[in-house]
């Protein structure tokens, strides 16, 4: 039966109820709505909800209908045989009440709408709705500015969503809209950014001159329109036209907008400075346009290269990239990520391929002037403009400025390295090259090499001698001199295979690489990394092995190629142990089982019992011989992350291992406890549940961390897999340990062991609220101190420390009021607060109040709402001071419901810092726990309880103790705007 307008209260109650955090209300509401998607009108009334200009308010009802709206699109708008779905009348209406509600003032709602219109687009257009593009270019000439940048957002999700469609007549279709719609959004692009310089150029002068600045709602409104407009844009380049790679044809717009982006990027760059210390906001625009402009050049230039090579365009890009890289103005060497993209830009331009002299045959188009003789035409116009930009000595100064410039370790690098190694080196190798400048200028730098490798080769052995000769391999000082042969030392093993023509690796090694290798002191750590990287690239020529492992481990290895070949591979690697004879030979190839497992992942299945017996011989045979054991529980960790939660299959042999890894009282414990804690870590990543041997060996965690905090990061990662995967029976067992545990952490780390412990304490509050309080009072006690001692002021590790301890006591109090109380009222905690040094003349929870409103701004979204909740219970504490506090209560609780779901669920979507395990290649190591992790997010009761209602039940106990009369002079004394905004929160308006 079809819905109609009479079932619209219906459908509303059912809208709102199913938000409900009760589940009694809200179970039913979703299988009543779950039952209705399927029925006609169902969609009809879903847009009267959204439009209804009574229901303004009713902000999180409305965006719940816009996306069960949104779903019905996906599952009911295409014709299906077991549903009547959605008729051809209903779908004309709706299309037209969609693009006569543009205008929608809520942005999550606004988000919502332009994506299922572009849902919609998808399959409609252009037969069934080929009124859409020119009313929305109608629409783009409203003066009005929200409405212009709600069309821009439903422009460019639709434009992105029709742009994935791969039939020739989409793309035709999508071709036909680009060059129907090209010139009028250019010309938007253009008369907006003009409009901003404007603005910006009198804001400037307005900071000049000190004056008070108005507000500039209009003008980021317009910004932000814009950018859509340059995303549009871009889209319309891209996909717009087909690549020219293949046709040579030129892409017209190419040669207009490119020059015209640049100029804007020239044009913002100044007010880089000028916004830095007085206008953030702007600044952050500023940011984004500039590296979104960058971006979109590069994106151009790798989709349309022969157009791009035009002499408008690609001298310009090059000549502005490379003056920014060489000689950076002062007010932007801070700014990395955009000399990355002009790292980037550089990069794409030296190496692509179209560029290069035609290796094609020839294909005669219609004019009968081949397409080969056309290509090698352009690439040799390229060429002489490449002589023209990079003269020998402009190439020569790019090759020293990246060299010892942006190769060069900074006094942060060097105190980053200091204090976390392990953290250190994973930034510096395994980061995506275009996220971090060092990363990226190597990538320039071995592309510069590989195009100019005669005229480099003595370049860089120069550098090389001169940092030598500056700093000899005795001195120990970590200096310039030091640093500049950290750097030459780089440049050499990155174009290893290239500069064994210039340089004799021998003479090298013999003649100072030795030498440095042979002295032990601390600071030599910076140069001995180096020649590791040096002696792993020029030596892979001398070993079959070593070689195939670099072959692996090459970018360009595709597992699946190399999947007929693992029988025969393992088979030869099983029988290389039992034939070689040097130690060193061993444990090569062991290296290489382990590279293997790690690449070809899940591939390993088949082959996982000869692994096993491989495995346990070898450890059975290797006793005495730490290096190897190291090697082995490397290949181990390796093989459990690849089996995933197939695991288990190998504990019989893994197990033992493990077990007599992490004793600290095996007399291999010195050599073997690192990788093995590792193994640990993995093996309960991967672990689809948690067995009772596993549960066991918790006990030598807490001996391990009661000798010293070497493993702290790794520990944590333990700790965090046993909680959620062993849940209640691994509490039961060991409850004791755990707290034992973290009483010994916190108090005792630093800030940043601190910062990594701190989940793991609100893990158990949230999963055990009333269980594991009363067993970790002692740590929670410290965490009140930290919360309660000043000593934050000014250093950011110490605020997040502040904030976290706080979000967890926030925490406790929601979940678990009356222990909170109780904690905070026992004898023993004024002895802990008295030898911490702290006097108390008020109640704590008051006391913890105020860090609450103060953290607000440095905590998440999920926090934020906790501290909220929290605040709203302060309101019913019996004591006079919190009339003091209610106006700043109700501003913040009234910010975090004003602000909606949307930021707490951007974070859930954006999922968690994973575990070392994560690295593994097919992820399936961080499978079951990570799912467990995300099940536990979601089920988080912060998420679902009510900040309105409890602020609402919560103000009502505070009037009511306090007196009406007294109550209500404080809340007349809030400012307006803020009591129209806490009507509004609390729909009491």
């Amino acid at each position: 039966m079809s819905l109609s307008a009479s079932d619209l209260p219906t459908i509303f109650s059912l809208l709102s109820n199913s938000l409900s955090p009760d589940p009694n209300l809200r179970k039913p509401a979703e299988s009543a709505l779950s039952q209705c998607e399927s029925r006609p009108g169902f969609c009809s009334c879903l847009m009267e909800v959204i439009t209804a200009k009574d229901l303004t308010s009713q902000t999180d009802v409305r965006l719940n209908a816009s996306v069960y709206f949104k779903n019905s699109i996906s599952c009911y708008w295409r014709h299906r045989r077991d549903s009547l779905g959605i008729s051809n009348e209903e779908k004309i209406h709706l299309r037209k009440k969609l693009l006569l509600h543009l205008r929608e003032e809520n942005y999550q709602i606004s988000v919502q709408l332009a994506v299922l219109i572009s849902k919609i687009a998808r399959i409609d257009y252009p037969k069934e709705w080929p009124e859409l593009f020119p009313t929305l270019a109608q629409q783009l000439q409203s003066e009005d500015i929200l409405t212009s940048h709600r069309v821009f957002m439903v422009l460019f999700r639709t434009l992105k969503e029709l742009s994935t469609k791969r039939l020739i007549s989409d793309q035709k279709s999508f071709s036909e809209i680009s060059s129907h719609f090209f010139e009028y959004s250019w010309h938007l692009w253009q008369t907006d950014v003009q409009t901003i310089l404007h603005k910006f150029s009198a804001l400037s002068q307005f900071f000049a001159s000190n004056a008070p600045v108005v507000h500039q709602d209009d003008m980021h409104l317009t910004c932000e329109r814009w950018l859509l407009c340059s995303k549009i844009i871009r889209q319309l380049i891209i996909s717009g036209f087909p690549s020219d790679a293949k046709s040579v044809q030129e892409v017209p717009p190419v040669r207009e907008v490119c020059p015209a982006l640049l100029n804007a990027v020239q044009s913002f760059l100044p007010y880089y400075s000028s916004f830095r210390e007085r206008h953030h906001k702007l600044l952050e625009f500023i940011s984004r346009t500039c590296i979104k402009l960058m971006k979109v050049l590069v994106t151009i230039q790798g989709r349309h290269p022969y157009s791009f090579s035009d002499k408008h365009v690609l001298p310009l890009v090059m000549d502005f990239c490379l003056k920014k890289i060489t000689s950076p103005e002062p007010a932007i060497v801070p700014f990395e990520q955009f000399l990355i993209q002009c790292m980037v830009m550089v990069k794409s331009i030296l190496e692509c391929k179209e560029y290069k002299p035609s290796l094609t045959g020839r294909v005669i188009n219609e004019n009968n002037f081949t397409l080969d003789q056309m290509k090698k035409n352009i690439s040799h116009a390229v060429g002489e403009i490449f002589t023209s930009l990079l003269p020998n000595e402009r190439v020569i100064l790019l090759c020293n400025v990246l060299i010892r410039r942006y190769f060069m370790f900074t006094t942060s690098d060097l105190e980053e390295w200091s204090q976390n190694p392990e953290s250190f080196h994973h930034e510096q190798d395994m980061v995506q090259w275009t996220e971090k400048l060092r990363p990226c200028a190597e990538a320039l730098y071995i592309v510069l090499f590989e195009n100019y490798r005669h005229l480099l080769g003595p370049v860089v052995v120069s550098i090389l001698h001169e940092a030598m000769n500056s700093c000899s391999a005795s001195e120990t000082e970590v200096s310039p001199r030091m640093l500049l042969k950290d750097a030459a030392y780089s440049a050499a093993g990155h174009v290893y295979y290239e500069l064994s023509n210039f340089l004799n690796f021998d003479d090298w090694f013999r003649g100072a690489l030795c030498l440095e290798l042979s002295n032990d002191h601390p600071n030599m750590r910076i140069v001995h990394r180096k020649i590791a990287l040096i002696l792993g690239q020029w030596v892979s020529e001398l070993a079959a092995c070593r070689s195939l492992c670099f072959l692996v481990e090459d970018a360009n290895f595709y597992e699946q190629d190399f999947t007929d070949l693992l029988p025969t591979c393992w088979d030869l690697c099983f029988n290389l142990v039992e034939e070689v004879q040097e130690f060193d030979s061993k444990v090569q190839v062991l290296n290489l089982i382990s590279v293997l497992i790690e690449h070809v992942g899940v591939q390993i299945v088949p082959f996982a019992n000869k692994l096993v017996e491989f495995f346990q011989k070898v450890w059975e045979e290797s006793s005495g011989e730490s290096l190897l054991q190291i090697q082995l529980l490397v290949a181990l960790r390796n093989f459990v992350g690849a089996l995933g939660y197939q695991s288990p299959i190998c504990y019989n042999m893994l197990l033992p291992i493990l077990q007599r890894g992490i004793d600290i009282n095996n007399p291999d414990e010195i050599n073997l406890l690192e990788d093995s804690v590792l193994l640990w870590e993995t093996t309960l990543s991967c672990a689809p549940s948690m067995v009772s041997q596993l549960i066991e060996f918790f006990p030598c965690l807490v001996a391990i961390m009661e000798r010293n905090f070497d493993h702290l990061q790794v520990a944590i990662s333990i700790v965090e897999s046993y909680i959620i995967l062993g849940g209640t029976e691994f509490l039961n067992m060991h409850a004791s340990s755990v707290a034992k545990l973290l009483d010994g952490i916190v108090g005792n780390v630093n800030d940043k062991g601190l910062l990594s412990t701190l989940p793991i304490v609100e893990i158990l509050v949230q999963c055990f609220p009333m269980e594991s309080p009363p067993l970790i009072g002692s740590t929670l006690q410290k965490l009140i101190i930290i919360c309660l001692s000043g000593e934050d002021d000014h250093d950011p590790s110490k605020t997040s420390v502040k904030a976290s301890s706080g979000a967890i006591l926030a925490r406790l109090l929601v979940m678990n009021t009356n222990y909170l109380a109780h904690l905070t009222a026992e004898q023993s905690f004024s002895l802990v607060l008295q030898q911490a040094g702290i006097s108390i003349n008020q109640n704590i929870l008051l006391c913890l109040a105020d860090i609450w409103l103060e953290k607000i701004d440095n905590v998440t979204a999920i926090h934020r709402k906790t501290y909220a909740l929290a605040l709203s219970i302060i309101l019913t504490l019996r004591v006079t001071e919190v009339l003091d506090k209610l106006d700043h209560i109700l501003s913040i609780c009234t910010s975090v419901l004003l602000d909606g779901t949307e930021e707490i669920n951007e974070e859930d979507s954006s999922g968690d810092t994973i575990s070392s395990t994560g690295s593994l290649r097919d992820g399936t190591a961080v499978l079951s726990k990570e799912l467990r992790r995300r099940q536990i997010r979601a089920s988080d009761p912060i998420k679902h309880l009510s900040l309105e209602t409890s602020l609402k039940e919560n103000l009502t106990a505070c009037a009511a103790f306090h007196g009406e009369s007294s109550f209500n002079a404080v809340i007349s004394r809030m400012h307006p705007a803020a009591f129209v905004q806490l009507q509004q929160a609390l729909k009491m308006a």
